[in-house]
């Protein structure tokens, strides 16, 4: 996993950071930085079962569930994603301190 990431990891959104739906479709804003990043529905997938409070662990066995994807590529997909979210500042590892 990405960096200090494991499995067993959970991630949360920053206080700073809005979306909103379009049409499955989510667009996400940084109010902080004013990074302003817009997600397919596969990320708009992911990002709402992060939110949820939900391990990478549980996120990559529902994705595995719902996407016709081998596990070793959803990995990559889920770290991918999860290293420009956290590169950007849209979303943090919980209990670590959030502004």
């Amino acid at each position: 996993m990405y960096g200090s990431l494991s499995l067993s990891t959970r991630l949360q959104i920053p206080e700073g950071v809005v979306h909103r739906d379009l049409e499955g479709e989510l667009v996400l804003l940084n109010l902080d930085t004013g990074i302003y990043f817009g997600l397919d529905p596969v990320g708009t997938r992911i990002w709402h079962l992060l939110e949820t409070g939900r391990t990478l662990s549980q996120v990559v066995s529902m994705l595995l569930e719902e996407y016709d994807v081998t596990e070793a590529q959803g990995r990559q997909d889920l770290e991918r994603f999860i290293g420009q979210m956290l590169e950007k500042g849209l979303i943090a590892i919980a209990n670590e301190t959030v502004s």
